[in-house]
């Protein structure tokens, strides 16, 4: 499938919810998408290409959509999976990072022992807005001594600047983005 019937696939698979969860917000609700079959492995498929392009050895996935994209783009890729979750979630040692949101502050966290130092690290996730899940999924991957190998996301909400926010975290790492809105 070319690009362009790519990107069209999955845009019309997006369904927009208005004033959701809030008054003046559109959500973009990726769930037609994980429903079609063909479109989640069409999905499936371009992450785990860029995955390979980038040399990733694992991929993290952010929570909860995360979770749904990145486990079958490992599978498909041949590569293991490490769930970032958020604070208080995981058993055992983990390492934690507190990030900014627009209303306050958050905190995620992931095992360690996962990571090894030659590890290349893909983080997965289904949308990029702000940057800030992704700039401490970074860090944490930084952290437990893995390399970053990029980010990829379905969409990217441009108009949110999390770009920009993130490059510094990126450290010339890409940032692909399959749509971007």
């Amino acid at each position: 499938m070319t690009a362009a019937a790519r990107q069209e696939l999955l845009l019309s698979r997006i369904r927009d919810v208005h004033d959701y969860p809030q008054r003046g917000v559109v959500f973009k609700d990726i769930t037609p998408l994980l429903a079609d079959p063909s479109a989640f492995a069409e999905l499936t498929d371009a992450l785990a290409e860029l995955c390979a392009r980038h040399g990733a050895t694992k991929i993290v996935g952010l929570e909860a959509r995360g979770f749904i994209l990145g486990a079958p783009v490992a599978v498909r890729a041949g590569l293991g999976f490490i769930p970032v979750r958020k604070a208080g979630k995981l058993p055992g040692a983990t390492l934690s990072q507190a990030y900014e949101l627009e209303y306050g502050t958050a905190e995620i966290e992931i095992h360690a022992e996962d990571l090894a130092p030659d590890d290349r690290v893909m983080v997965v996730d289904d949308v990029l807005a702000t940057g800030g899940t992704a700039g401490a999924a970074i860090e944490l991957i930084r952290r437990g001594g893995a390399q970053v190998a990029g980010v990829a996301v379905l969409m990217e909400l441009g108009f949110l600047g999390g770009r920009a926010r993130l490059e510094p975290a990126l450290r010339g790492a890409p940032l692909e983005a399959l749509l971007s809105l």
